[in-house]
C-alpha cells in the first residue's frame, strides 16, 4: 500500500503538497492533498475510494482519470486532472523502486517487534486528525500500523457492533441500546472536538455571506431558491448577490456530520424540527445527496451556486468559502478553530462522556459544533492489540493534541482530556 499523507495547504493555491513516503520525489513536489487526491478521484470518477490504494488499484483510476480528460466539458479542471495523472504514475513508480525493509542479523525485517495491525472505520469529521495522528505515532512506533477507513459514523457504529473493526469512530455517542448490541463491551472516548462550516460556491464573494438561523434553514428546506433572493439580500445589503439557482448539496450516508447540523436546525427551527427532525441520515426535501465529507466538498467545490455543510478542517484545507452563521446571541459568526472553541467553554461532560451542542450560548462562539468519539472494545481477544490500542490514544490524547489546531480542530481542555484517559485505562481491563 502507498499512503499519501497531509502536510498542510500552500496558500497561493487550493491545493496542499504530495510527500513522497519513499524518497524519490523532491519535498514538495505537487501542490495536491491527500485529500483531494481522494476527492478528486471519487468525484469525477464516480467511484468512492479510500487514500491508500494498491499498485493494481492506482492504475485502474488512471485509466480512468485519462478518459475523463476526454469528455470533461470544462477546461479549467484540465490543470488539476493532469496534476493528478502525474502524481499518481510517480506513485506507483515509487512502489516499484522502494528499498526493502532493513533486515535485521537473522535476515527477518524487525524481528525483535512485534507486529501489530489496528484496524478502524467510521466518522470522515476527524479523518485529517486521525490520519495524523496515526502517521505520526507508526513513526516512532513502526511496529505498530494503524489504517483507518473514513467510511461516516453510522457505518462506524455498525462495524462495532458486527465486531468486524478493531475500533471505530463516530461524531454522534453511541446509545445504549447500540452498546449493549456489542458483545465485547464499547469505551467511549471523545478525542477531538471542532465545527460544521457552511460552504458556498458564489464569484467574487467572499467568506462571511450573513445567513441568519431562518434562511440558513429555508435554505436547506428548499424555500429559498435564488441567490439574490431578498431574505439573503437583505441580510447582506453590500453585496451584490448573483441571480443564480441554490444548488443543495448533502449527505447521502450515514454521517455525524449529518447529525451536528440537523441537530442545530431542529434546535433553532420549528418547522425543521417537525418535518425533517435529526439524525445520522435524514430524509432530505431538497438537494443533491454525496457521500462523505470530501464528496460534499467536491460538489460545492466544481459546482457554482451550490452551498452545503461540511466539517470545519475539510473547508480549511480546500481554501472553501464560508458562511458566516448567526448564534443564539444574535451575533454572525464565520468557523474557526477560536470560535468553536469560544462555543464549547461551556460544556460540562457527564460521567458517560456523552454530550450534544446544538445551540451553544457563548456570544462568540461559532452555532454549530460538536465532538467526535473514537469506539473502543472493552475487551480483546489479542491481549497485545487491545494494550496497543490503548497506547495509541494515550499518545493522541497527550502529545498528539498538538496537531489540532493547524488542522482545524479544537484541542481538547484538560479536564477533558483527564477523564478520557481514565476511561482508556478500562480497555482490556
Amino acid at each position: 500500500m502507498v499512503s499519501l499523507s497531509y502536510r498542510g495547504i500552500s496558500r497561493d493555491g487550493p491545493l496542499g503538497t504530495v510527500y513522497d513516503h519513499c524518497g524519490l520525489l523532491p519535498e514538495p513536489t505537487f501542490k495536491l492533498s491527500a485529500i483531494e487526491i481522494g476527492l478528486e478521484l471519487s468525484h469525477l470518477t464516480g467511484d468512492r475510494i479510500g487514500y491508500g490504494l494498491d499498485r493494481p488499484h492506482y492504475f485502474y483510476y488512471l485509466r480512468k482519470m485519462s478518459m475523463t480528460l476526454a469528455w470533461l466539458p470544462s477546461r479549467r479542471l484540465w490543470p488539476r486532472l493532469l496534476t493528478l495523472v502525474v502524481t499518481l504514475v510517480m506513485v506507483v513508480a515509487c512502489q516499484s523502486a522502494a528499498p526493502p525493509p532493513d533486515d535485521g542479523p537473522n535476515g527477518e525485517a524487525g524481528e525483535s517487534l512485534e507486529r501489530i495491525a489496528l484496524n478502524g472505520a467510521g466518522a470522515t469529521f476527524p479523518y485529517l486528525l486521525y490520519e495524523r495522528w496515526f502517521q505520526e505515532y507508526n513513526q516512532t512506533h513502526p511496529q505498530v500500523q494503524i489504517n483507518y477507513q473514513p467510511t461516516g459514523s453510522a457505518v462506524g457504529v455498525q462495524q462495532m457492533i458486527a465486531g468486524t473493526t478493531d475500533f471505530g469512530a463516530s461524531d454522534v455517542a453511541m446509545t445504549d441500546e447500540e452498546m449493549a448490541a456489542v458483545d465485547r463491551g464499547v469505551v467511549l472516548l471523545p478525542m477531538t472536538a471542532g465545527s460544521v462550516a457552511v460552504a458556498y460556491n458564489l464569484p467574487e464573494i467572499d467568506s462571511g455571506l450573513r445567513l441568519s438561523r431562518v434562511v440558513l434553514a429555508d435554505i436547506f428546506l428548499g424555500k429559498i431558491t435564488t441567490w439574490n433572493d431578498a431574505a439573503i439580500a437583505t441580510l447582506n445589503p453590500d453585496l451584490d448577490l448573483p441571480d443564480l439557482p441554490v444548488v443543495v448539496a448533502h449527505r447521502s450516508d450515514g454521517s455525524g456530520t449529518t447529525a451536528a447540523f440537523t441537530a442545530h436546525l431542529s434546535m433553532v427551527n420549528p418547522e425543521w424540527a417537525e418535518t425533517v427532525g435529526t439524525g445520522l441520515s435524514v430524509v432530505w426535501p431538497a438537494g443533491i445527496g454525496i457521500k462523505s465529507n470530501a464528496g460534499v466538498s467536491a460538489q460545492v467545490l466544481q459546482e457554482v451556486g451550490s452551498i452545503g455543510y461540511v466539517e470545519y478542517s475539510y473547508a480549511k484545507t480546500l481554501d472553501m468559502t464560508m458562511a458566516a452563521l448567526e448564534n443564539q446571541a444574535g451575533n454572525y459568526i464565520v468557523p474557526t478553530v477560536e470560535s468553536a472553541a469560544a462555543s464549547l467553554t461551556e460544556v460540562v461532560f457527564p460521567e458517560d462522556l456523552r454530550v450534544v451542542v446544538p445551540d451553544p450560548t457563548p456570544a462568540a462562539g461559532y452555532p454549530i459544533v460538536t465532538y467526535s468519539w473514537l469506539l473502543a472494545y472493552a475487551r480483546y481477544d489479542d491481549p497485545n492489540q487491545g494494550a496497543a490500542l490503548r497506547e495509541v490514544v494515550r499518545w493522541a490524547l497527550t502529545e498528539g493534541q498538538v496537531y489540532s489546531e493547524e488542522l482545524g480542530y479544537v484541542p481538547l481542555e484538560g479536564s477533558v482530556v483527564d477523564r478520557t484517559l481514565a476511561a482508556v485505562d478500562t480497555i482490556g481491563s
